[in-house]
């Protein structure tokens, strides 16, 4: 089978320790590892029969993007089945001439795909967002029926094609307390949410609603995934739950991507105290969506 290819992030974060520590614990076949090399070593991790180091194309980049950018192009010309990214410092990116606000700008302008959708996964809970980082009074405007109706097709189509799931069910939130009140709380589920949802399901796509969000992470059971509308609408119920193990997966790329849910957290490098939950779970979860076939899940 090809090789699940994983980028550490910056070298002088926690992601060759947790890199290295999720490997310790996990038998997924072949695994490329590309970053700084003698970081990689240095964080405990070696070479071994499915477990390769590779140092990226030298280049005038920091380390860490020159290395999604190979893995990138590794996976879309199917060297590699998937690949699962380590956490980046933005600021110092930026520094070293990074124009991308992060990794999903990045990718997207890599593959070539105008408006991937950011999701999380949390054990069975699965939430993508419509919005994501935007000053909340910034974010009505944006909640249009075009673009609820871009999130659902294309949440639709991972979880059918990357997931395997034959009929997905969509929760979709509405933006206002209560799902809006019939309008009393605003009118965004009336004018955007609502008519994207019955396009939807036109379409064939499973989604229902708009519900409120309360109601919707009361019973995560009833849907496939949950459809929020702004950030910490969707991730602050679901890190609550899972936080330290939730996974960021990356839909409507053409390849598959998952990432950790958090940052380069300078402060415990070297202490021990970095857990490697989050990378651990993002490398089960770009092993299990690039298999050819999958258990149910």
């Amino acid at each position: 089978m090809r090789p699940l290819v994983v980028t550490p992030g910056c070298p002088r974060g926690i992601g060759a320790e947790v890199t290295a520590g999720a490997m310790s614990r996990l038998d997924i076949g072949d695994v490329l590892v590309v970053g700084d090399v003698a970081a990689l070593r240095a964080a405990g991790l070696a070479e071994r029969p499915g477990l390769q180091l590779l140092s990226p194309p030298s280049s005038s980049e920091p380390v860490e993007i020159a290395a999604i950018r190979w893995a990138t192009e590794a996976c879309l010309t199917g060297e590699a089945r998937a690949l699962c990214t380590g956490p980046i410092h933005k600021a110092r990116a930026a520094a070293g001439g990074f124009a991308f606000s992060g990794h999903t700008d990045f990718l997207a302008h890599l593959c070539g795909t105008p408006s991937p959708v950011m999701a999380f996964v949390g054990g069975e809970v699965r939430v993508a967002l419509v919005t994501v980082h935007l000053p909340l009074r910034d974010v009505p405007a944006r909640i249009t029926e075009a673009a609820v109706l871009h999130t659902l097709r294309v949440v639709d189509h991972a979880l059918r094609t990357q997931l395997h799931l034959a009929a997905p069910r969509l929760a979709v939130c509405g933006l206002n307390p209560h799902a809006g009140e019939g309008g009393l709380l605003g009118d965004e589920e009336l004018r955007a949410i609502t008519p994207a949802i019955l396009r939807a399901q036109a379409e064939g796509i499973g989604a229902y609603g708009p519900v409120s969000a309360e109601e919707a992470f009361m019973h995560p059971e009833a849907a496939d995934l949950i459809v929020a509308m702004y950030h910490d609408q969707g991730l602050a119920p679901l890190k609550r739950v899972d936080f330290g193990r939730t996974v960021n997966w990356t839909m409507g790329l053409p390849i598959v991507r998952t990432s950790v849910d958090h940052g380069t957290a300078d402060a415990l490098v070297g202490t021990g105290r970095a857990r490697c939950d989050s990378m651990e779970a993002a490398l089960r979860l770009a092993d299990r969506l690039s298999r050819p076939t999958l258990s149910p899940p």
